[in-house]
């Protein structure tokens, strides 16, 4: 058998494709129905059951007439639109005509990749449904679809909320508000006249033949089970707590869609008005030079460092140091201060010979200074082969040397 006839296996995705062969790409969802389920879905079916019946099967039927004829009609009508409207947002594709006409969603879309494109959509073009789209589409990364006037991906219905779908969730966030309202109300009226006035919650005929006030019939009229007081109040107290929660979710997702549409803008565009927001107050702080946070930025040792470049420059005079000599680090400022020093000094004989000798005494001096700047060079040299730093003087005529110092 021949081991190195078998074709070897590639480990990467081939340069410059889109599509991942090593990974399976990910199949396009249709609508909610789409498996999997989302977590967040299943809650929520259960939460919608959860209520139903117990607002139609145990507290509705406790309250006395004409209030619970209205309160059947008032729930039963926010239960029944809500479970339409959110049927229909579930349900409807809310893709773009073209992905809709184009799109078989049981073949497996490419993966996106970067290096090739740097967006999905450029320049009006969707690049992974290969598809010509509109201003305000965009491609949904958990649906792996072009959403036509894309808002969000909702988990709660595990579908994207565009154009086509938007008024549908619109109506059913309402419904699911007002129906959890009343479910509040109710269960706050059973729990002040159960201890006000319980007679009042006992009007239902089957109640006549029950002897005692401490049991209860829930499921009246067609299904009727007792119940004490305690059983009662305690699934009154957590249906509240459930209602209250649902209702300051329900509440602030439902004042946020009145804003956006106070604003005339998408649940897309306004996360990302923040984030651009987010950006340039980031860039704002970091350049204001006022802000004190950005001068604790700046590293520590530009305070302790010591720069000879600006004496040394302006002045003919060098201040070598042999990197491996013992005394540079610690006779690098005093040094620098000395430099200093003889520039100024330096600067004043200057000032005072130019100009005011003789030709005869300029040309010595000249001599002068040549034989003596050659002789310090000679000395520096030596210095730097010792380790010790040796700064020459005023016009190269003195040498510092440690016994100086």
């Amino acid at each position: 058998m021949n081991c190195f006839s078998k074709r070897v296996r590639r480990t990467s995705p081939l340069h410059g494709s889109s599509k991942n062969e090593l990974v399976p790409s990910k199949t396009p969802r249709m609508n909610g129905w789409s498996w999997p389920p989302q977590v967040f879905q299943v809650v929520g079916w259960m939460v919608y059951s959860y209520i139903a019946i117990v607002s139609f099967g145990i507290y509705i039927p406790l309250l006395p007439l004409p209030w619970k004829h209205v309160v059947y009609a008032l729930m039963g009508l926010a239960f029944i639109v809500h479970f339409f409207t959110h049927i229909a947002a579930v349900t409807i594709d809310p893709a773009d005509a073209s992905v809709r006409a184009k799109k078989n969603y049981s073949s497996p879309m490419p993966l996106f990749d970067r290096t090739k494109q740097p967006h999905v959509i450029h320049d009006l073009h969707c690049y992974l449904c290969d598809i010509n789209v509109g201003p305000k589409v965009k491609h949904c990364g958990v649906c792996n679809k072009c959403v036509k006037d894309f808002d969000h991906h909702c988990k709660w219905l595990n579908t994207c909320v565009g154009g086509r779908n938007y008024w549908y969730f619109f109506v059913a966030l309402c419904s699911a508000t007002l129906g959890v309202f009343l479910l509040a109300v109710v269960i706050l009226f059973i729990f002040v006249q159960h201890y006000l006035d319980p007679s009042s919650l006992r009007t239902d005929p089957q109640f006549n033949s029950m002897l005692r006030n401490g049991t209860w019939l829930v499921f009246l009229p067609l299904a009727p089970i007792k119940t004490s007081s305690a059983g009662l109040l305690t699934v009154a107290f957590i249906t509240a707590m459930l209602s209250i929660t649902c209702l300051l979710l329900l509440c602030h997702l439902l004042g946020f869609h009145f804003y956006l549409f106070y604003k005339g803008i998408s649940t897309y565009d306004y996360v990302k008005m923040q984030r651009q927001k987010e950006a340039r107050n980031r860039d704002t702080e970091v350049g204001n030079p006022d802000d004190p946070r950005a001068h604790n930025k700046a590293p520590k040792n530009q305070e302790s460092s010591i720069d000879c470049e600006p004496a040394l420059s302006q002045s003919s005079s060098n201040c070598d140091f042999d990197e491996k000599g013992p005394l540079s680090s610690r006779l690098s400022e005093s040094i620098c201060a000395e430099l200093e020093n003889f520039r100024k000094s330096a600067e004043k004989e200057n000032s005072f010979y130019y100009g005011t000798g003789t030709p005869e005494e300029n040309t010595a001096r000249e001599m002068s200074v040549s034989w003596k700047r050659d002789a310090a060079e000679a000395t520096q040299s030596t210095s730097v082969k010792s380790g010790v730093p040796r700064v020459p003087g005023t016009l190269g005529s003195s040498v510092m040397t440690p016994g100086d110092t």
